[in-house]
């Protein structure tokens, strides 16, 4: 049998109310009762009920973390931020893996609301109409990380995915190539099949070059899109001398893709990918890439639902942090760092 506060109260001789008032840190308890209550939750091993405690108190000092895969080296720097800053902030982590699926996101998101978590920190692709109605229904707060809300209806961090873009497709044009390739992700994705294509034909409509649509290829995040898109592209005519990536994983498909065809890189093939990941110093040469700090995203996102947890003054719901570029051996360009 577990322990109970009234176990607690008997064998300290004090009162239940008491035991909770030392529990919960009142300092309205005398030095010496609060001595013998601490020795007796000691000899008997009793453990605070936090559930019980949430709902005496309407707080459980825990967060929802839903984020679409958690083996995703990119997802995971975002949980790593969330996590250090909940920790600083004392509160609790419950995450959860949604597979990106619409019905399994608003399964979980019920099911933490049923937990009774404090707040929800929410990564996804495409932010629908069922999203934000769930999300307007909530009684706790709901940040968005590393995910657009195009009607920005919802709080959220994010980098300005389409300039970063567009600097990205720039550099390569102003290195000289006539023209960039895009490997994107899914269409259906705002930030990949929405903003970055926006960058890049934006990039491309100010430097006077016209995009040519055999030049884009949709790939799904995955390694072997990217292989699969650098062969497509190395059987027409019109044959790449630069690829603007939307991720590195794909990226790193594209280098390999290209390496096995007998091509350099950056000698015949220079490559950009985006999200700065571990995965662009394994490769070699080392990537290009456009660095969004992901893990940067999880804190703030974690710091501005605490503010709304706690009621405090938010000058700005929408947040938007800065982007780079950091040149590596994937293009000719080298960074001065």
């Amino acid at each position: 049998m577990n322990t109970t506060i009234y176990d607690v109260a008997r064998e300290a001789g004090v009162s239940m109310a008491t035991v909770s008032r030392v529990v919960n840190g009142n300092p309205n308890v005398k030095p010496s009762t609060r001595k013998k209550v601490m020795e007796a939750i000691e000899r008997l091993g009793y453990r605070p009920n936090a559930v019980a405690r949430g709902l005496a108190s309407k707080k459980t000092t825990t967060v929802g973390v839903i984020i679409p895969d958690i083996s995703s080296i990119f997802f995971a720097e975002l949980a790593r931020g969330i996590e250090d800053i909940a920790t600083m902030y004392k509160y609790n982590i419950i995450l959860c893996n949604s597979d990106q699926n619409k019905e399994k996101e608003i399964h979980l998101l019920n099911t933490l609301l049923g937990k009774q978590v404090d707040g929800i920190v929410f990564m996804g692709g495409k932010i629908m109409s069922e999203h934000v109605n769930e999300f307007k229904k909530s009684p706790v707060p709901i940040v968005l990380a590393a995910t657009v809300d195009m009607n920005e209806e919802i709080p959220s961090v994010n980098i300005d995915y389409e300039q970063a873009a567009y600097d990205a497709v720039k550099s390569l044009l102003d290195a000289g190539h006539e023209t960039v390739h895009l490997v994107a992700g899914p269409l259906d994705d705002p930030i990949n099949g929405h903003y970055k294509m926006m960058g890049y034909r934006r990039a491309h409509e100010d430097a006077g070059k016209p995009v040519d649509e055999k030049h884009i290829f949709v790939g799904d995040y995955t390694y072997d899109s990217g292989i699969e898109a650098i062969e497509t592209f190395l059987q027409s005519d019109d044959k790449p001398t630069a690829v603007f990536v939307g991720t590195d994983e794909m990226a790193l498909g594209v280098i390999h893709g290209a390496q096995d065809k007998g091509l350099t890189i950056p000698g015949d093939l220079e490559v950009i990918g985006f999200d700065n990941t571990r995965l662009a110093t394994m490769v070699r040469p080392t990537l290009t890439t456009v660095v969004q700090p992901m893990y940067d995203i999880g804190a703030v996102a974690m710091r501005l639902l605490t503010k709304f947890m706690n009621k405090e003054h938010v000058d700005n719901a929408t947040v938007v942090l800065p982007h780079r570029i950091l040149f590596r051996g994937s293009t000719k360009r080298q960074s001065e760092e």
